[in-house]
């Protein structure tokens, strides 16, 4: 009776361990397809950003001697074009125009009431004292003058003057650094045309913008899935805390989620630097030329990313603070975890090796997942108060010019993910001590 009891009891565990285990695989799955959807779109979220800030860096706009002759070009065709006179300015150039002309039948009146040394002098004097009345050509002088001004004021004369004008910025062209420079940013664009499927720069950056808005909502969204499939385990917890006989399986699985965690935490952006000039506005012959969205740095690393740029730097230094981030931050949280697990279900001998039992309870002190987080939380905030005070300096506004910045630096998913990610681990540490069947000591 006493055997068919303890059966029933057994059957009725191990169910329910199999039924704990289905759900946690299910829970892990949902876990690990966030995470990869997480992954995944923070990698389309960086190069989507990288090429917003390439066709839109300062160096393709600002500094472009293409855009500037594109702006400029269209303001002189615009003025010259479209130059009209006000009747008061009108008058004001006739009086100055026929005194110009007066000026020049005076010279011409002066120089011929010199005295001719040579026979061919002479009669070239008597010919136009017979044949030219400079009274009447005096009185024409109006005449002449509103003739000019018509010419000045004519469509077709205007149309002519703005050609040469261009044809003056097109010859910018023939300087061999700028035509390669143009070359480059043509190709640059044309590229990123093909790449999107659009036709111009603004279509571009509408598109840009709206994938990139599209794509934060989803990463959050998934960032928060993850975080809350943690959540779930950790109120399992409370729930089977008398179960005993759950422990193991539940802290195995419960380790899985923090391999998870860690792998997205270290591969997934962090932090994200984005500093631009948002609006450059001043006024040249009279209309305005506006630069928008300028550029100005961009980058966007994961904890690999910044693990991967210091190694490969030739500084020796550089090199060995990467290979101490590698180590105390990556290498020692995983092996930690790893350790954690043999020591639970392995046997005493191997569970109380040294070397298990010091990475499952007291790596602790040496692992500084702990301390990037921090790390990495207080460069941000320096580094943004920082980028805000000097691009505040740039912000300037008059009559005739006008320049605001945009600090963008932000904190990504990848920071919430491997925080949470140290947070778990610390709690598992601590749940470990109280379940272990050997001495944590």
């Amino acid at each position: 009776m006493a055997s068919d009891v303890q059966a029933a009891k057994a059957k009725s565990s191990l169910f329910i361990r199999l039924l704990l285990i289905a759900g946690l695989a299910g829970l892990l799955c949902a876990e690990g397809y966030f995470g990869y959807r997480l992954h995944t779109l923070s990698a389309d979220q960086e190069q989507l950003k990288e090429d917003y800030s390439n066709i839109n860096n300062i160096t393709l706009g600002l500094f472009s001697v293409d855009q500037w002759q594109d702006k400029i070009g269209g303001i002189v065709n615009h003025q010259v074009r479209h130059f009209t006179l006000t009747p008061h300015q009108k008058h004001e150039l006739q009086v100055e125009v026929e005194q110009i002309i007066m000026a020049l039948i005076n010279r011409a009146e002066s120089l011929l009431e010199k005295k001719p040394t040579s026979l061919m002098g002479k009669i070239k004097k008597l010919a136009v004292k017979t044949f030219v009345n400079t009274d009447k050509i005096k009185a024409q002088v109006p005449t002449y003058a509103k003739t000019i001004i018509a010419k000045v004021d004519n469509p077709q004369n205007k149309q002519q003057l703005s050609t040469m004008a261009l044809s003056k910025f097109k010859q910018v062209k023939k300087t061999a650094y700028v035509d390669s420079s143009i070359k480059a940013n043509d190709s640059l664009t044309n590229v990123m045309f093909n790449k999107y499927h659009v036709s111009d720069t603004e279509a571009l950056n509408n598109k840009l913008s709206n994938s990139l808005e599209r794509i934060r909502t989803e990463t959050y969204n998934y960032c928060f899935g993850m975080l809350a499939c943690v959540i779930v385990v950790l109120m399992l917890w409370w729930l089977v805390r008398k179960r005993v006989e759950l422990h193991a399986t539940l802290f195995i699985m419960s380790l899985l989620f923090a391999f998870i965690l860690l792998a997205v935490g270290l591969t997934a952006s962090m932090i994200e630097v984005d500093c631009r000039i948002s609006s450059l506005d001043f006024v040249l012959l009279g209309e305005h030329v506006v630069f928008k969205n300028q550029v100005l740095f961009f980058q966007s690393k994961s904890i690999l990313d910044v693990v991967e740029v210091l190694v490969k730097q030739p500084a020796v230094d550089s090199i060995l603070v990467g290979i101490l981030i590698l180590v105390f931050s990556i290498l020692f949280p995983f092996t930690k975890l790893a350790s954690t697990g043999i020591h639970l279900l392995s046997r005493r001998k191997i569970a109380e090796s040294k070397f298990i039992k010091y990475f499952a309870f007291q790596s602790g002190k040496w692992s500084m997942a702990d301390v990037i987080v921090i790390a990495i939380l207080m460069c941000y905030i320096g580094l943004n108060g920082l980028l805000d005070k000097q691009l505040a300096g740039l912000n300037i506004k008059t009559e005739t010019l006008t320049m605001l910045t945009t600090n963008n630096t932000a904190l990504q998913p990848g920071y919430i993910v491997f925080i949470s990610f140290v947070l778990y681990g610390l709690i598992l540490s601590t749940i470990l001590k109280f379940i272990t069947p050997y001495d944590s000591h």
